[in-house]
């Protein structure tokens, strides 16, 4: 039944040899990697509206404006770097793999820890944001905001977990919808705005200035909207998710994303200060453009519409950078190795779930409020870009290949602009819940670094040298003891006993029993089975099963000594029905469990297949 389920929901499983057709061409790989960077465009204009605003009043819309060019110019640099990035680390994992091989690990884990929490909020965040846009357009919705968010993850979690291909094809249809819904509201805006000028708001309030401009309401303005750059890393960090010549489509996608931005980003901008959209909340400020633009017509909810689409298929760009950075990482050994595994639809499994955990978890906690998460947000991935940049610049320094000169100055620029942003970030948001990434960051460093240590110890212990492999007899025979615990003397306990004698001639069968009727019982039934196997029974005052059946196995473990192997043999029914495992205890499993702390026993079940397909 649940194989059943799974297979409608995730899909048949795939042969490894249907990898290569499991990748993307350019049109989806843009649809799947623009879905982050451009749908920030929904919120970020908004996020610097909120900062100035209530400060400075109406000089807030031309200070949007000069803002909005100042990202747009970072986007510029940013998008350079990220092109000379693809083509020198071609394999994936972007700005971990610039900072590891070039400045070192530690900063190759703080670049990865960063963008894996860059990650994990795109997906809180954009989800969020989506389900605001839906609620703009019906707000009877908002009071069931988080757990509309929490299905929309769900939903993506599965149609991700179906593969690559198949999600990129699902996902590209709205993407599209959403890039020429925005540049017709952007071309008509402006053309409606020349000609007519602009129409009453949709928000009537009265906008008063309550402070003075100063250059910190201006940086911390800047470090809100810089959300718009986020999702620019997730090209160089997927290049082996695209077909062949992947470099080369890779950077076709980086381009063709950073127009879009540009264009969408510093449309809306224009729009919002021609407009005069005020940041409330609900509407969005792309609603209240939208209504300047179409009124209430089936436009302005197709904007929304598309609008809310976009953002929560933002989180997609996620589900595809964060499954493949942890499979980077994990396959250096920073992280568990499930992450490198590859489920039945070749996606990227554990990872795909484990992201949708963790953002569905920061969901619940900050009430799918994208104001409250957007803080979290830039910290990981300008810290990212910093790192990635002057990796980039000693990766140019050391090579000195043709044209480094001039690579080393436009990475170093970056740098430059990068650190400075970071830092405006990290002062200006510090309160408002950027600290807690400042403190997540080293904890998921030291995480990894441990990981990596244990890796290499398990190895080295479990290593075997060439010269020691040629001392090692296979051959070599050892005295059996075969211990079996038994409850009562049923088929289970016959079979297992059986499967023991067969090994070896000394065998033991166990019982401890809470009652003395039941014990009397049994030692009747065992006189009248013909066999020499001895029976311990012994009777639990204090109804202790484990513990004394436990210490008895253990005891005849170490008194065994050297050349015998304990092997406990545990009888297991096992039935047909998932449920039916529900309603019986499981003691051998926590018999196993531990008697596997023991080096001297060795632990086998024997499980018995009850035939009747109704249990």
């Amino acid at each position: 039944m649940i194989k059943k389920l799974f297979d409608i929901l995730i899909g048949k499983p795939l042969p490894n040899e249907q990898t290569s057709s499991e990748k993307y061409n350019i049109p989806f790989g843009l649809a799947v990697m623009a879905s982050d960077a451009i749908s920030s465009v929904a919120y970020a204009a908004e996020e610097i509206l909120i900062v100035l605003i209530g400060t400075i009043g109406l000089m807030s819309y031309t200070w949007l404006g000069w803002i909005s060019l100042a990202i747009i110019g970072l986007l510029f640099i940013l998008t350079i770097s990220y092109i000379q990035i693809i083509k020198a680390y071609p394999h994936g994992g972007g700005a971990y793999i610039v900072a590891k091989e070039n400045i070192g690990i530690r900063s190759g884990l703080i670049a990865a820890a960063s963008l894996l929490i860059d990650y994990i909020l795109t997906v809180a965040v954009s989800a969020s944001a989506g389900v605001a846009a839906i609620i703009s357009a019906f707000p009877n919705l908002s009071q069931y905001k988080v757990e509309l968010v929490v299905g929309l993850i769900i939903i993506l979690t599965i149609l991700n977990l179906r593969g690559i291909s198949e999600s990129s094809r699902i996902f590209s249809v709205p993407t599209y919808l959403f890039i020429i819904s925005m540049i017709i509201m952007i071309i008509y805006g402006m053309i409606k705005y020349t000609i007519y000028g602009a129409p009453a708001p949709m928000i009537n309030e009265q906008i008063k200035a309550t402070g003075e401009l100063s250059l910190f309401l201006i940086l911390r303005a800047f470090s809100s909207g810089c959300s718009a750059l986020t999702g620019l890393e997730a090209v160089s960090n997927s290049v082996p998710n695209f077909k062949e010549p992947s470099q080369k489509n890779a950077k076709i996608v980086m381009i063709l994303l950073s127009s879009l931005i540009l264009f969408i980003f510093g449309g809306t901008s224009l729009l919002a200060r021609f407009y005069h959209a005020i940041p409330v909340g609900y509407p969005t400020v792309v609603a209240q453009i939208a209504y300047g633009v179409f009124g209430r017509t089936f436009m302005f909810y197709v904007v929304q519409f598309t609008t809310a689409i976009i953002l929560i298929m933002a989180c997609n760009t996620a589900f595809t950078g964060f499954p493949m950075l942890m499979y980077v990482i994990a396959r250096d050994g920073f992280a568990p190795r499930q992450f490198t595994i590859k489920g039945k639809r070749l996606s990227l499994s554990v990872g795909i779930v484990v992201l949708a955990l963790v953002a569905c978890l920061l969901v619940v906690i900050f009430n799918a409020t994208t104001h409250r998460l957007i803080p979290l947000y830039s910290v990981g991935v300008f810290l990212s870009f910093t790192l990635a940049q002057i990796g980039m610049v000693i990766n140019w320094r050391k090579s000195r290949e043709k044209g480094w000169k001039k690579r080393v100055t436009i990475n170093g620029i970056g740098a430059g602009i990068t650190i400075l942003t970071t830092l405006i970030i990290v002062f200006e948001k510090f309160s408002e819940g950027a600290w807690i990434v400042t403190v997540l960051i080293p904890v998921i460093v030291l995480s990894m670094i441990s990981i990596k240590k244990h890796y290499d110890v398990v190895a080295d212990m479990l290593r075997i040298s060439k010269e020691d492999l040629a001392k090692i007899n296979l051959n070599s025979k050892v005295n059996h003891i075969m211990i079996v615990p038994i409850a009562s003397l049923n088929k289970a306990a016959i079979n297992a006993l059986q499967y023991a004698r067969s090994i070896t001639d000394n065998v033991i069968a166990i019982n401890i029993s809470t009652d003395l009727q039941a014990l009397d019982k049994l030692k009747s039934r065992w006189s009248e089975l013909n066999t020499d196997i001895a029976l311990v029974a012994k009777y639990s005052p204090y109804r202790a099963i484990l513990t004394p059946l436990l210490k008895y196995i253990n005891d005849i473990a170490n008194a065994a000594g050297e050349g015998n192997r304990i092997t406990v043999v545990l009888p297991e029914f096992i039935t047909h029905k998932w449920w039916g495992q529900l309603l019986h205890n499981h003691t051998s499993f926590f018999i196993r469990e531990t008697l596997l702390r023991n080096e001297n026993v060795v632990v086998s079940t024997y499980p018995y297949h009850l035939k009747d397909d109704e249990i």
